[in-house]
């Protein structure tokens, strides 16, 4: 399990042939008054992060997309648990739960991707974090502290790519700028290893 970050390296590849199910959780804390002025004011700074997941084909081109605008995929088997605007509550504030054995065959790879809508980077949110898990035995096959990361308003975390044995899971930790996952398209797809 990861539970720091290095933007400038591949995390390990762990084997994901076993992987049926899993979900990516994003969670994060309302950002507090800082300053003499904001404690002043009083009250808290609103803050969107939000969770996202690129659906690819065998030549990385995109075939669908599941974030805040579109909760589910046209196959039903990628599903949002629906835009957090605050970061309010305990635990995971959005989550994609994905159905790997339901996935039609011309779905190659998952890129799992954050941004900050609202444009704070991540030196500005307080306790973020991202988890990619294991559904079926509720392990974390790797957890990422998105907090004090840069001052970069997005990251693409992990992707899941099909093998002739299953799923194979990298997590990657790359910044990127944006405020949507519209922004950094093209990436998402150049992170996927050949």
């Amino acid at each position: 399990m990861h539970t720091g970050l290095k933007s400038d390296r591949l995390l390990e590849k762990q084997s994901g042939s076993t992987l049926r199910k899993v979900h990516m959780g994003l969670g994060w804390e309302p950002a507090k008054p800082s300053g003499f002025f904001g404690k002043l004011l009083g009250g808290e700074t609103s803050i969107d992060l939000d969770a996202s997941c690129v659906v690819l084909d065998g030549a990385k081109q995109p075939l669908d997309l599941v974030w805040f605008r579109q909760l589910e995929s046209n196959c039903g088997h990628i599903v949002h648990s629906g835009d957090n605007r605050t970061g309010e509550g305990d635990g995971d504030d959005e989550t994609i739960s994905v159905n790997l054995e339901r996935l039609s065959g011309n779905i190659n790879h998952l890129v799992f991707t954050v941004n900050s809508f609202t444009g704070q980077n991540f030196n500005q949110v307080g306790n973020a974090y991202c988890r990619i898990v294991d559904a079926d035995t509720n392990k974390e096959l790797a957890r990422f502290n998105l907090t004090e990361q840069g001052n970069h308003t997005g990251m693409i975390m992990a992707y899941l790519s099909r093998t002739g044995s299953g799923w194979n899971f990298t997590a990657v930790g790359q910044p990127s700028s944006g405020r949507t996952v519209h922004d950094i398209g093209a990436q998402s797809a150049a992170v996927v290893a050949a």
